[in-house]
């Protein structure tokens, strides 16, 4: 519960102040048992305090052009087209940069060439860094959390060509979270990153809005910082190319949807290192120079990633529906089939791979002797930029839905309630020219 959230919306509603600090008073008794009522009233009057001062302030520093548009009715972290167009949004703001491989290409990492002095006639080396936030319903399971965010992070570095070498880590627990949630979360990044040999460097810990926020909710991320010699990012792929995928049986979602759905034994599954050991095994082979791009099956699922690497890159992939299924871990299939999941909709923590057919041998031989399977999907064409799913030999829509598969008992409601997407994106766009003509005073003030 979000206390100053609370005051705001009861005094807009146009409460008095002494039935609002009351009402607030009724709650922190009602949700902290220990809370006498002197000290419930106090802290609701000095919120009420906060609220009053804090608000009705004008001007860049203190307010912003809303969209009038919600992150949930827009899918805002859904993995679907409402989250793709809010992260369009955000590279706008961002704008060009020096990156090697920026925002604008929707990858799954950045990159920017490392400037310290390299031998004469060698290649670049770039740096690599991505971020990843832990799955928000892993709240309650601190190690599950950890330990897939950390996996999370660190195929994003890898699929970009990179060897990690470093991770970072943030964690925030509500007020009143138990302490013993931070040791366990770190327990579960430290699992992966100990055995993977990347160190877990630094890192904060804080309460979600201090005292503001009442409850144990956790959330936080982990972030990888990686080398590379021969990037690996979407933009390279390239009509001829041929799509190899590994093995997958999901991470943070899938664990997700296995607790949240009465199949806790299918979480067992997730606990594995394969996607990171058969990128090493790559990364250790000379074939990894021949790989065009790389990614892994988590942004809305193949629907979603297929769909924005196709953007990037400007061409026409296919994708095979029975060569995917496969692919699929058989016990995490059968409670896909159970609960009318979606696989080409949701995350998988496949590795995808792009490459031309001559390379394909080699690939597939490298990722096998790491103990992964591996299998031809699809391939890449010329022609508009596009996704298409081919069922039976029949090409078919493979464009992402508004939001990722629904794969837990409350997303299949928020599924059934959506409002007009063309309306929100308008709105949205235009909160975003917003925040760039703050940017642009800001910048301009800053350089006089």
């Amino acid at each position: 519960m979000d206390v100053e959230e609370f005051v705001r919306r009861k005094l807009s509603n146009g409460l008095d102040e002494d039935t609002v600090c009351s009402d607030l008073a009724d709650h922190l008794m009602a949700l902290k048992p220990e809370t006498d009522a002197p000290y419930a009233r106090a802290f609701a009057m000095a919120v009420i305090d906060e609220v009053r001062n804090t608000s009705n302030l004008s001007g860049d520093l203190f307010s912003f052009e809303p969209a009038g548009v919600k992150m949930g009715e827009f899918g805002v972290g859904s993995r679907g087209t409402g989250d793709f167009y809010a992260h369009r949004q955000l590279a706008r703001i961002i704008g060009k940069t020096g990156a090697s491989v920026g925002v604008d290409e929707m990858d799954d990492a950045g990159a920017v060439v490392l400037e310290s002095p390299v031998p004469k006639g060698s290649k670049d080396r770039y740096v690599i860094c991505t971020v990843d936030g832990m799955h928000s319903r892993l709240s309650d399971f601190p190690f599950l959390a950890g330990f897939h965010v950390t996996r999370a992070t660190l195929r994003d570095v890898y699929v970009m060509g990179a060897r990690p070498i470093m991770l970072f880590s943030d964690i925030h627990v509500a007020d009143d979270g138990d302490v013993a949630k931070i040791f366990d979360y770190t327990s579960g990044i430290c699992a992966v990153g100990e055995v993977m040999d990347v160190p877990l460097v630094t890192g904060s810990t804080l309460r979600i809005g201090g005292d503001m926020v009442l409850g144990s909710r956790m959330t936080g991320c982990v972030g990888a910082v990686g080398i590379a010699a021969h990037l690996t990012a979407r933009k390279s792929t390239r009509p001829g190319d041929l799509l190899l995928m590994t093995e997958g049986a999901g991470g943070g979602t899938v664990a997700t949807a296995a607790l949240y759905s009465g199949f806790p034994e299918v979480v067992e599954h997730t606990i594995n290192l394969s996607f990171l050991q058969a990128s090493e095994a790559l990364l250790q082979n000379p074939v990894i120079n021949e790989i065009h791009a790389m990614t892994d099956v988590t942004n809305g699922g193949l629907r979603g990633d297929v769909f924005e690497m196709a953007e990037t890159a400007g061409c026409r992939i296919l994708v095979e529906k029975e060569k995917v299924a496969g692919l699929v871990q058989p016990d995490v299939q059968k409670m896909f089939d159970a609960l009318s999941i979606d696989f080409l909709g949701v995350s998988l923590d496949s590795l995808l791979i792009v490459a031309p057919p001559g390379s394909v041998g080699g690939i597939i031989r490298t990722v096998e002797s790491a103990g992964v399977r591996i299998a031809e999907i699809g391939h890449v064409e010329e022609g508009p930029a596009g996704a298409v799913l081919t069922v039976d030999g029949r090409p078919t829509d493979f464009t992402p839905r508004f939001r990722e598969a629904a794969y837990t008992p409350v997303k299949k409601v928020v599924d059934t309630h959506a409002r007009n997407f063309e309306e929100m994106k308008a709105r949205v766009s235009s909160a975003a020219d917003a925040a760039i003509e703050k940017k642009l005073r800001i910048i301009s003030r800053l350089k006089k």
